[in-house]
C-alpha cells in the first residue's frame, strides 16, 4: 500500500509562503498548529493513539494487541515539522509523512508489532522561532533548564512561555520527563540528506558533527550617517562585517562556519548603528577543531571591535558535541537494507540529542541536488519511496 504520496500531499499546503516558495513554519505559530493538528488527524484516521507530551512533542502510538505483564519498550520513528525561515518542504517533515506511510505498508502486510510503535514529532527542531535548536528533544532528555527554555524570546519579544499558553498548553509543564523516555527502546529518524554525500536513495548516519551557535554584540554610538565624520565614529557594523569575513578564513579544512542573521540596531538606513547583533554557526568533525575555529574567529572579532572603539560580548546560544550514532543499532540497519553506506552529517538532529539516553540511528534519503534550508530542497519520489521502504523494513526488523 503505497499512501506516501497522499500524505505528502496533505501536508505540503501548510505554512508554504506563495512568494518565495518556502516555508514558514515555526513553532507555535499559527502554521504550526495546523501542522500538530494535520499529525493527530493522520494519527487519528490510523487507530494511532495521539500524545502531546509535556513539552510539546507528538507521538503517536501503534500498541501490540495483546495485553502483555511487562510493558515492551517502544520503537519510535519520526522527525520535526517546524522549519528555518524559508525552509524546503522535506527537511524534518519527510521523516514524519514517511513514518506514517511505513505504518500503513506495515498494515497492508498483516504485520503486528511484538513491541509498541510510536510515531514521533518533535518541537521547535531548527530553533527557526525561539533561537535554540531541538528544543523539544532537549526538554524531554533534560539537557535545557525549562525555566531558561520558558524564557526564550522570539524576534517579537514573545516568550516561549506566552506562546505556548497562547496555543492553549501550559508552560508549566515543560521539563525532563524520564517516563517518556523509559518507553523508548530506540529511535529511528529518517532525514532528507542535507548534502551531496549520498550516492544511492537510502543510507544510514555514522555521526554528527559537532557544532554550535553563537551570539556576538557589538555596540558602538548611534550616530547621524550624513553629519557625523568617518573619523569620528565608533560604527559596530563595521566590527560585525569583520566577523562574516573572520568566519569564512578561520573555516578550513573540513570546519564549516556561516553568519547567516544580522540584525542592527535601530537599523536605519541614514543611521549610524548604536548595536549590532550576528550570530555564528560554527561546525567541525570534533568538539576540539570546533572550538578552536570559534575561538579564532572570536580573537578577530575582538581585535576588530577594538580598532573601532566598539564594545563587543559573545553569548553561546547551544552546542554540541560529536555525536556517533550507537554502532551495534546502525551496522544492524546497514544489514537489514542490503548494506546501504554510512555517512557523517554536517546537520544537527533531535537523533543527536536522544542519543545521550537512547540508543538512536537515522536514514538519509538522497538529495540530488545537496540544497537544504531553502526552497529548491527536494528529493526524487522515487527515493522517497525508497526511504518508507526502508523505514518500513527497518521496523519490522525492530518490533518483531
Amino acid at each position: 500500500m503505497n499512501t506516501f504520496p497522499a500524505l505528502w500531499q496533505s501536508l505540503l499546503p501548510i505554512g508554504r509562503d506563495p512568494a518565495t516558495g518556502g516555508y514558514r513554519r515555526f513553532c507555535w505559530s499559527p502554521a504550526e498548529l495546523d501542522c500538530r493538528a494535520w499529525f493527530e488527524t493522520t494519527a487519528a484516521e490510523r487507530n494511532l493513539r495521539p500524545v502531546t507530551d509535556r513539552n510539546g512533542n507528538l507521538w503517536a502510538w501503534w500498541e501490540p494487541p495483546e495485553p502483555q505483564r511487562a510493558r515492551p519498550a517502544a520503537i519510535a520513528v519520526g522527525s520535526h515539522l517546524d522549519s528555518v525561515p524559508d525552509g524546503g518542504a522535506f527537511d524534518g517533515p519527510l521523516g514524519v509523512v514517511s513514518a506514517f506511510a511505513a505504518v500503513d505498508e506495515l498494515r497492508a502486510t498483516g504485520f503486528v508489532p511484538a513491541r509498541p510503535i510510536a510515531v514521533a514529532a518533535f518541537a521547535e527542531e531548527e530553533g527557526g522561532r525561539f533561537g535554540l535548536p531541538c528544543l523539544g528533544s532537549r526538554l524531554i532528555t533534560g539537557a535545557i533548564d525549562p525555566d531558561q527554555a520558558r524564557s526564550l524570546r522570539d524576534p517579537d519579544g514573545i516568550s516561549l512561555a506566552d506562546a505556548i499558553a497562547a496555543a492553549g498548553a501550559d508552560p508549566s509543564t515543560l521539563g525532563p520527563d524520564e517516563e517518556a523516555l523509559a518507553r523508548i527502546g530506540c529511535f529511528v529518524e529518517l532525514h532528507v540528506e542535507q548534502g551531496r554525500g549520498l550516492t544511492v536513495p537510502v543510507g544510514v548516519a555514522s555521526s554528527i558533527l559537532a557544532h554550535g551557535r553563537w551570539r556576538f554584540t557589538f555596540t558602538g554610538e548611534g550616530n547621524h550617517a550624513g553629519a557625523t565624520l568617518m573619523s569620528d565614529r565608533r560604527d559596530p557594523m563595521v566590527p560585525a562585517a569583520s566577523l562574516v569575513l573572520a568566519a569564512r578564513k578561520a573555516a578550513v579544512g573540513d570546519a564549516r562556519a556561516t553568519v547567516g542573521r544580522i540584525v542592527p540596531v535601530p537599523g536605519g538606513t541614514n543611521v549610524i548603528a548604536s548595536e549590532v547583533n550576528v550570530w555564528l554557526d560554527a561546525r567541525a568533525g570534533d568538539d576540539a577543531t570546533t572550538k578552536s575555529v570559534v575561538a579564532e574567529i572570536q580573537a578577530m572579532a575582538r581585535q576588530a571591535a577594538a580598532e573601532e572603539g566598539c564594545g563587543i560580548r559573545v553569548t553561546q546560544e547551544s552546542y554540541g558535541d560529536t555525536v556517533v550514532f550507537d554502532p551495534v543499532l546502525r551496522d544492524d540497519l546497514s544489514t537489514v537494507l542490503g548494506g546501504v553506506p554510512a555517512l557523517p552529517t554536517g546537520a544537527g538532529h533531535d537523533a543527536g540529542i536522544l542519543a545521550s539516553r537512547v540508543p538512536t540511528a537515522m536514514l538519509f534519503v538522497r538529495n540530488p541536488t545537496g540544497v537544504s534550508h531553502a526552497p529548491q530542497e527536494y528529493a526524487e519520489p522515487d527515493d522517497c519511496e525508497a526511504g518508507v521502504a526502508a523505514l518500513a523494513a527497518t521496523l519490522e526488523h525492530l518490533a518483531s
